[in-house]
């Protein structure tokens, strides 16, 4: 039976640990993932905010997860010592997110519904002013980032603490990259954050972002596409949101009227 990405080369520029899924569902439709992380995930810099963090949890209302990353980097260094507090409500900006706190146990956690980013979960009854003001909010995300979320939060009266549990750093080799569009390797790439997005601008030059601009570009997320937009790609498509919109953004494409 043939499959919708029967010979389609496919980059995925996930940090590698989060790159598996959607590189088994592109082989399982007949496509060949091509690897090449945009971020580099590691421990803080510095861990003693975090160690601060887990020691003051009881003081916090809510607990907001920016990423599955900032899970990884958190939630298993507080259960080391003790359980989830039951009075600490968490809260998630993504379904992926969300996933991976109910397999570390947590089972109640807030996350928006069809939209994913910092505007839809300030859209929730929890995060209103009369719910939030006057409360501790821990936020646990990766160095740097928006700071809409803290922002916002912060105008609503709730007391913030922005956690870096995690570390980001972009690549710094593009050579792979760079053979690959030259030598017209690649039918696609998909992109999973604005940041992997200025990452891969910066590492190409001239001519590397010129073929770029002439590949198709999935991305989940408007603000993605925006900024896609702006830098001059001409075939941006908005995808639903996580791995398997991506797939069926990916799985739909007309492929031949492109080529």
């Amino acid at each position: 039976m043939n499959k919708p990405l029967q010979g389609r080369r496919i980059l995925v520029t996930r940090p590698a640990a989060l790159a598996g899924r959607l590189a088994g569902l592109i082989a399982a439709q007949g496509g060949e993932p091509v690897l090449f992380p945009l971020l580099e995930i590691g421990p803080a810099v510095d861990p003693l905010p975090l160690q601060q963090a887990i020691a003051q949890l009881d003081s916090y209302a809510l607990a907001v997860f920016i990423s599955p990353n900032a899970v990884n980097y958190s939630v298993p260094l507080v259960l080391a010592s003790r359980p989830w507090p039951a009075a600490v409500q968490a809260a998630a900006i993504g379904q992926s997110t969300a996933l991976q706190l109910v397999s570390c146990g947590i089972a109640e956690v807030i996350v928006p519904c069809g939209r994913f980013d910092s505007e839809a979960l300030l859209e929730l009854p929890v995060f209103q002013p009369a719910r939030v003001a006057g409360k501790n909010v821990l936020i646990l995300r990766g160095n740097g980032g928006r700071e809409l979320l803290a922002d916002t939060l912060l105008a609503r009266g709730a007391s913030v603490n922005c956690v870096a549990c995690y570390q980001r750093s972009a690549p710094t080799d593009a050579r792979p990259l760079v053979s690959l569009l030259r030598n017209k390797r690649l039918d696609a790439l998909t992109i999973s954050s604005s940041e992997g997005l200025r990452s891969l601008w910066a590492l190409l030059d001239t001519e590397g972002c010129e073929r770029l601009r002439r590949l198709p570009l999935f991305v989940a997320h408007p603000r993605i596409a925006e900024m896609a937009a702006e830098l001059g790609l001409q075939m941006i498509v908005l995808t639903a949101p996580a791995d398997a919109g991506i797939l069926e953004g990916l799985c739909n494409f007309s492929w031949l009227h492109h080529e």
